[in-house]
C-alpha cells in the first residue's frame, strides 16, 4: 500500500495576496483558480511535485457554522491567531529566507538550528497561517 499527501488546505482572506505569496515568493505553480459566488479557491503546488498541492480557500465557509462563529473566525484570522500551519522543506534555507524577507513576509523566526536536529525558519503568510520551512541536508 502506498499513501501520499495529495492536498493540504489553508484559509486565505485575500486570494490575490495569497497567490502572490505562494506563486511569486515561494515559487509554487498555480494549478487551479476557481471562482464561485464571489469567492476564490486557489490550488498551488511545487512544480516538481504534481501530486501534492495546497488548496487556499475562503475561510469559515463550512455550512454547519453560524454567522457569529464565522465572524469570530474572521476576527481571529485578522489578528493572526487562528490560521492553520504547514511545514515546507528546501535545500537552500538561507536563499529562501532572503527571498521571503525581501518580499516583506512576516518573519517569526530566522533560520536556526533546533535542539531536535532540524534547521528551520518560520513566518506567516498574508492570512496569518504559520509556515515553517525545514532545511533538507
Amino acid at each position: 500500500m502506498n499513501i501520499t499527501i495529495n492536498y493540504a488546505f489553508l484559509p486565505h482572506t485575500d486570494a490575490d495576496a495569497a497567490l502572490t505569496f505562494y506563486r511569486d515568493t515561494l515559487g509554487f505553480e498555480l494549478r487551479q483558480d476557481v471562482g464561485y459566488e464571489g469567492m476564490r479557491w486557489l490550488t498551488v503546488g511545487p512544480p516538481n511535485q504534481p501530486g501534492t498541492a495546497i488548496v487556499l480557500h475562503p475561510p469559515a465557509m463550512d455550512p454547519g457554522i453560524t454567522d457569529e462563529e464565522r465572524q469570530t473566525i474572521l476576527e481571529l484570522l485578522a489578528k493572526g491567531s487562528y490560521g492553520s500551519a504547514i511545514t515546507l522543506a528546501t535545500d537552500d534555507l538561507d536563499g529562501l529566507f532572503k527571498r521571503l524577507v525581501d518580499s516583506g513576509a512576516d518573519v517569526l523566526q530566522e533560520p536556526a538550528d533546533q535542539p531536535w536536529g532540524v534547521r528551520d525558519c518560520a513566518f506567516r503568510d498574508p492570512t496569518g497561517n504559520l509556515v515553517r520551512i525545514n532545511e533538507v541536508r
